[in-house]
């Protein structure tokens, strides 16, 4: 992509925010040009976000005919994901998905639930419930 290319339209999802972009400039060099984003990236986004929204009401749904805990729900409203939280947690994804398990979740030490409220910026409280 040259310099002249890079989408200066504006993105309502990026909240006034550039971003780097790599182009190549006259001279043949690569060289970083700040972007208010286009609207390809704009749908893009509005995409993930309204998948991501289907999915915390799919978990939400999930948790109240007791199929699921609470921490599905979580980590779909924060906006993460099974490999995600695994990472940032520290515990491997077959723990997590074994969390997700109502009579196991209901279980889980005061100091693993704290892990989990922290990752999600939440407290041990909201964790174990629907807001």
């Amino acid at each position: 992509m040259d310099v002249n290319d890079v989408p200066q339209e504006g993105n309502c999802t990026m909240g006034g925010y550039r971003r780097a972009m790599y182009a190549r400039d006259n001279d043949g060099r690569i060289v970083i040009v700040p972007s208010l984003g286009g609207e390809v990236d704009e749908t893009v986004t509005l995409q993930a976000l309204e998948r991501i929204r289907e999915q915390t009401e799919e978990a939400r749904a999930r948790v109240l005919a007791g199929e699921s805990s609470p921490l599905e729900y979580w980590m779909y409203a924060q906006r993460l994901d099974l490999p995600q939280l695994s990472q940032v947690a520290g515990l491997w994804q077959w723990r997590i998905r074994r969390h997700f398990r109502p009579k196991v979740f209901a279980k889980l030490s005061p100091k693993m639930l704290q892990n989990y409220a922290w990752v999600m910026g939440i407290t041990v409280d909201q964790l174990k419930k629907l807001p």
